[in-house]
């Protein structure tokens, strides 16, 4: 099912709506497939982990000078990084001083899927292979990204390109960049193509990254990956991933998705917490479930998907225990485009019990799209393809302003804002 659904997504991730806010322009037409009353944070003003992120966030949005970081990690929606990437340029215009560093990447074109079209990291295809923690033969060392893109060749070059057809106003540029790979082996040189721009290059074994600090801002940098020595036998180089980073303050978003990407499959990565201590996420959204359930009702397991799930917020709260966390319940989806999934409903209260109990929040996008069946309403109004599991670019951008919608509504609450205010300044970017 996954190869098959992932290939359909690929159509439709190639071009780029612009990042205007479209909510109020499309509710005339649209309206009537949206459960506006639904469309909330719900448990937010009860959690005291999100009175303290909108706090911050309000910090930022007065100018402060503040870093906030934020997590949303799911499948195939977020690996195309469409909706994702308009909440990003959103939150990082907040002010002119709220674009944090860019963060997190992985090169998804060397593992040969979809690659979000905001930024490029290059080098000859044919001479990498890719492994993903969603798909069951793939067997190789994973990290934060749940998938791993492994070179075995004799050398190649690689250029990351922190721009590629990124739309925002504020370019990113960096002048420290990561590299995650296996620093277990040694088999190959890594160097930087122009030797006079690095300060300093150092190796962390523990987190698996190699730094290199550069003597000025960029935004595009080449790197050199040749084999040591022709006798090394068996030769890899497991890259697991960059992050592209600079001093900034703001707000840093990182986005983390693989196609087919479930609880079960992200718990194969076994070195997403060890990077992920890296980090200390202000808020984390956890947008997992759609493959989890796409499946006949008989054999999904409620208890089984409650079990991951609890696992993985826990995780997350080892890392961070003040961590604000989000739980997104997973939209309609018909089952082989045959029929509607019933099995989001039961996820859906599993996902209400789990953030009652730990204080968390929800957004449940299977409630505001109208429940059982409402994503046949939506294909038929062009917001979803045929196979009524993934959006539209359109579908896509509708999402993202529906979200920022809920999410001012909270922050406006926890801090006393006016929420027409707050959501004036987001619908006048233009970007």
């Amino acid at each position: 099912m996954k190869q098959r659904f992932i290939i359909l997504f690929l159509g439709f991730t190639t071009t780029m709506f612009s990042q205007d806010y479209i909510l109020d322009s499309l509710t005339p037409q649209y309206g009537h497939l949206i459960n506006f009353e639904a469309n909330t944070l719900k448990m937010a003003d009860s959690a005291p982990t999100f009175n303290q992120f909108f706090n911050k966030l309000d910090a930022v949005y007065r100018g402060e000078k503040q870093k906030l970081h934020i997590f949303h990690i799911g499948g195939s929606h977020i690996q195309a990084d469409i909706y994702s990437n308009k909440i990003r340029t959103y939150l990082q215009n907040t002010n002119t001083a709220s674009q944090g560093q860019r963060g997190f990447v992985f090169p998804y074109h060397l593992a040969h899927t979809n690659n979000p079209t905001n930024y490029r990291i290059e080098a000859t295809k044919s001479k990498w292979k890719g492994y993903r923690s969603s798909v069951r033969k793939d067997s190789i060392a994973w990290g934060l990204a749940g998938v791993t893109a492994a070179f075995r060749e004799e050398s190649d070059t690689i250029v990351v390109k922190s721009n590629y057809r990124n739309y925002t106003k504020q370019p990113y540029e960096f002048n420290k960049l990561r590299v995650f790979y296996n620093t277990w082996k040694s088999d190959y040189n890594l160097s930087v193509i122009d030797p006079e721009l690095v300060i300093s290059d150092t190796l962390n074994l523990d987190k698996m990254y190699r730094e290199f600090r550069f003597n000025k801002l960029i935004d595009e940098v080449g790197f050199c990956l040749e084999l040591k020595n022709d006798s090394i036998k068996d030769p890899e180089f497991a890259l697991m991933g960059m992050e592209i980073m600079n001093d900034n303050d703001g707000i840093e978003y990182t986005s983390i998705g693989v196609n087919g990407g479930s609880f079960a499959y992200y718990n194969r990565a076994a070195y997403f917490e060890k990077q992920l201590q890296l980090y200390k996420p202000d808020l984390f959204i956890i947008a997992i479930g759609t493959n989890d359930g796409y499946m006949p009702k008989s054999e999904f397991d409620a208890e089984n998907f409650r079990t991951y799930y609890e696992a993985f917020i826990r995780m997350i709260q080892r890392v961070n225990p003040d961590c604000a966390i989000l739980l997104m319940v997973p939209n309609d989806d018909y089952y082989q485009r045959k029929v509607p999934n019933p099995n989001t409903a039961t996820q859906q209260k599993v996902i209400m019990e789990l953030a009652e109990k730990h204080q968390m929040a929800v957004w449940d996008l299977y409630e505001i799209m109208g429940g059982l069946g409402s994503s046949n309403k939506w294909y038929q109004n062009k917001l979803m393809p045929r196979d009524r599991i993934h959006f539209t670019q359109l579908g896509y951008s509708l999402k993202a302003d529906l979200f920022m919608d809920a999410l001012i509504d909270a922050w406006a609450k926890s801090t006393h804002r006016n929420k027409d205010e707050l959501l004036k300044h987001y619908k006048s970017l233009n970007e």
